[in-house]
């Protein structure tokens, strides 16, 4: 299964706050906008995404059809194809969004309760 580019993606308190911190460890701006409410920032091929007041706890995220500089990987294993294979497999998603074709998403939690969100930008 490729699950396309990984990052985390981090509920912070303080936007402002969290870019200054991740940018003394050597991370700079790759996408977001302040007035959103969320910051993605690069180091290397490390990826984080800040989002303040958008949810709650940690998610693990992975975007199919994307490297780790959000450039268009083909081919590519769609999102909904991953999602069967995951059905398939006994494990429950939730929180589905999209249509049979183009940008779509879920969740599914991990056994020790980890939100990991599969989404697909194209």
């Amino acid at each position: 299964m490729q699950l396309g580019a990984f990052s985390i993606s981090l509920s912070v308190r303080d936007l402002g706050v969290s870019v200054a911190f991740y940018e003394d460890l050597g991370f700079a701006r790759f996408g977001g906008a302040d007035e959103q409410n969320y910051v993605i920032m690069k180091n290397g091929e490390a990826l984080i995404g800040l989002f303040q007041g958008m949810f709650e706890g940690n998610i693990l995220t992975f975007n199919p059809g994307w490297d780790q500089s959000a450039k268009d990987v083909n081919p590519f294993e769609d999102v909904r194809a991953i999602k069967v294979k995951l059905q398939v497999a006994g494990h429950a998603v939730t929180q589905e969004q999209g249509g049979d074709s183009g940008p779509a998403s879920f969740v599914v939690i991990d056994p020790d309760g980890n939100p990991i969100l599969i989404d697909q930008h194209r």
